[in-house]
């Protein structure tokens, strides 16, 4: 029982902690303006509004890896042979990327990726549950 409870917070550090990692990445390519760093909510707007693609790209790229990574290790953490830790990290991870793209001014195509990258959670997963 145990296991199972602490599946779904291993799941999303695992999943925060490949995001992060992807997005320093993109930002050591693609560095935003001094002031979108330091919690400046309309210069991030700004730097989002005019990013090149790829800035965004390494976002999306974060996102596909947080959601195998997340969806394999709640599965491994719970070993009930099930999907239900790893889909509960997707769904907050889901309502997490929907804030943060009503939030900032992102591009039909980082919607639909956005979105659609999530379901990864259950190839981590089903990966992490093959004997």
């Amino acid at each position: 029982m145990l296991r199972r409870i602490l599946a779904v917070p291993a799941g999303l550090i695992a999943g925060i902690i490949c995001i992060t990692i992807v997005e320093k990445i993109g930002h050591q390519v693609y560095p935003p303006p001094a002031a979108a760093g330091s919690g400046d909510m309309t210069a991030m707007k700004e730097y989002v509004a005019t990013a090149p693609f790829m800035a965004l790209f390494f976002v999306i790229i974060g996102y596909a890896l947080a959601a195998f990574v997340s969806g394999f290790t709640a599965s491994k953490v719970a070993s009930n042979g099930k999907h239900t830790s790893a889909a509960v990290c997707g769904v907050i991870f889901l309502f997490i990327t929907i804030y943060m793209m009503f939030s900032l001014p992102t591009p039909i195509w980082f919607w639909v990726l956005g979105i659609v990258v999530w379901g990864l959670v259950f190839v981590g997963s089903k990966l992490a549950l093959k004997k």
